[in-house]
Parts: C-alpha cells; sequence; structure tokens
C-alpha cells in the first residue's frame, strides 16, 4: 500500500504532524457550549449572591446604598436576629417558627398530593369502569385552571367550615394534583400485565396489589414527584397569606413579604434580616434537589419493573 491509498477522514478531530505526532484539533464548540453553561448559572446565582452580601450588612448602609456586593460586619448578627428573636405585632413569632411552618406546608402538600394522585391514577388505569378515560381528562383539564381562578370558592369553603388559621386548610384544599396523577397513570400503564395476572393468580387482591406491588415499583416515581410537589408547597404564597392572619402559621415566604412592616429598627426595615430569610428559605429547597437527583431524574425518566 503506498501512502496515495491512504484516505484521512477529515471529519476527524485529530491530525497528523509532519513529526508523525496526533494533534487534536481545537474544538470551538465545547468552549461555546461551556460558557453559555457558565453565563447561564452566573444570571441565576448573582441575585443569590447579592441576597446574601446584603444580608451582612447594617440596615442604614442598606437603605442609603441598595443592594451590597461586598461582605459586611453584620452577618451573624443579622441571620441571629432573623432566626431566633421573637419580632412582628405580636413580638411571639421568628424564622425558627416560619421555618418549621414552611416544612409542615411543603411536606403536608408533596404527601397529600402522592397520596391523591396514585389513588386517583389506580383507580383509573385497574378499575374498568365506564368514563374512566373521560374523567382522567378532566382531572387533567384542571391543569388550565390556575390557583388564582378557584381562590376565592376555596376560601370560601375553607371559612364556612372554620378552618382558617389551621394547618388542615392550609394543606387539604390544594392537596389534588392532575400533574401527579399524570404520571402515576403513565407509569401504572408500562406495568407489564403478566405482573397483574401474576398478581391474580397469587390469590392478591386490588388492595394488596396496590401496596405490596404498585408502591414498591413506584419509589422512583414517588421520589421524583415529592420533590416537585415539595417546591412547590414550599413556595406557596397566595394561598398562605389569605389562610393566615395569626403570625403563628406564618410561613418563612409569607414572613418575608411582612417583615419589612413588622420588624421596625429606628424607624428604618430591618432590610438585613429580611435578605437572611430569603437565604434561609431559599435553602432547603436547594438541597432537597441536589441531594435527590438522581433519584428525581430516574423517576422521571427510567422505568423500574
Amino acid at each position: 500500500m503506498t501512502t496515495s491509498d491512504i484516505h484521512l477522514d477529515p471529519s476527524k478531530t485529530e491530525t497528523l504532524t509532519a513529526a508523525g505526532h496526533h494533534k487534536k484539533r481545537f474544538r470551538w464548540g465545547i468552549v461555546i457550549d461551556h460558557a453559555v453553561l457558565i453565563a447561564g448559572s452566573l444570571f441565576m446565582l448573582l441575585p443569590v449572591l447579592a441576597a446574601f452580601l446584603t444580608s451582612s450588612h447594617d440596615n442604614i448602609t442598606v437603605h442609603s446604598s441598595g443592594l451590597q456586593m461586598t461582605l459586611g460586619d453584620h452577618l451573624g448578627e443579622n441571620y441571629y436576629n432573623a432566626m431566633l428573636v421573637p419580632g412582628g405585632f405580636t413580638k411571639t413569632v421568628d424564622g425558627m417558627s416560619m421555618l418549621m411552618n414552611s416544612f409542615i406546608l411543603g411536606i403536608g402538600f408533596s404527601v397529600g398530593k402522592i397520596i391523591i394522585s396514585m389513588l386517583a391514577a389506580y383507580a383509573i388505569v385497574y378499575f374498568q369502569f365506564r368514563f374512566a378515560t373521560l374523567a382522567f381528562w378532566l382531572i387533567f383539564t384542571t391543569l388550565l385552571l390556575p390557583l388564582e381562578v378557584r381562590i376565592l370558592p376555596s376560601y370560601e369553603i375553607v371559612q364556612g367550615l372554620g378552618l382558617t388559621n389551621t394547618y388542615t386548610g392550609l394543606i387539604v384544599p390544594l392537596i389534588a394534583s392532575a400533574t401527579g396523577t399524570f404520571f402515576f397513570r403513565q407509569f401504572f400503564k408500562s406495568v407489564p400485565n403478566e405482573l397483574i395476572e401474576a398478581a391474580r393468580i397469587d390469590g392478591a387482591g386490588p388492595v394488596k396489589f396496590f401496596f405490596d406491588i404498585l408502591v414498591p415499583l413506584s419509589k422512583t416515581m414517588i421520589a421524583a414527584i415529592f420533590i416537585i410537589m415539595f417546591v412547590f408547597g414550599w413556595n406557596q404564597y397566595l394561598w398562605p397569606t389569605i389562610m393566615t392572619t395569626e403570625e403563628g402559621f406564618f410561613t418563612l415566604v409569607r414572613g418575608i413579604s411582612q417583615i419589612m412592616q413588622v420588624f421596625i429598627g429606628s424607624q428604618i426595615p430591618d432590610y438585613g434580616e429580611a435578605m437572611a430569610l430569603a437565604v434561609v428559605a431559599m435553602l432547603p429547597p436547594v438541597l432537597i434537589v441536589v441531594f435527590f437527583q438522581r433519584w428525581f431524574v430516574k423517576g422521571l425518566v427510567e422505568s423500574e419493573k
């Protein structure tokens, strides 16, 4: 074979130099991709960094100069006052109590939505009743109705039942989830029919089949839906604002909007404490998504059978 018989592919990323060494071509596409990712990350993280740095300054500095991009000397003081010092109009609520209320709301939302969604999807997929498909699409169309559309009727019902300023009134009216029902329905439909027939042969009834077979199979999907619904419940603002008038039921998101009015120091709002609460409110959802990211992706993409 002569050198004239050798055909080099110009699409290869390596070229042969005169000395016989391989030299990699510079790929600008990778650089552009990483530059876009870095720019997007900085764009998302810059407000968080500004809130954290501003939370380390005193109120007068923030009031006169605005957001700060340098670390101040009031970091520990602002976080201590925001989380542990009682404040508000009643001087009985602090950041820790609002943090606990946020956890109760987030966990209550996620657990309630998972239970209701699994039961609804189980009935639609496995119980052969008339208009099951119509019932599913009626549930699914509720995604077109945002909370603002049904918030007044929901409030009237909750108020009529005397559930305002209660955890039940905060959680129960919103635990129905078309999103969760959709995901669980799709997952249940992917379960092999052979498994269903084997369960029937073993004498498993509907309840035993649900708890002993479907629930263990759905653990990754449950984890994914839990993350989505926890973040949804944690970030709720409008519903807790309408449902709670007592400061003892304020969540962090609800409390941040009030801190500029109720935490007063020398006639200047406590900007540092407000920013400290904002930073604390961001941490639990971020940590849950980071630590359970593998379960989240696996639950939405893969199917364990």
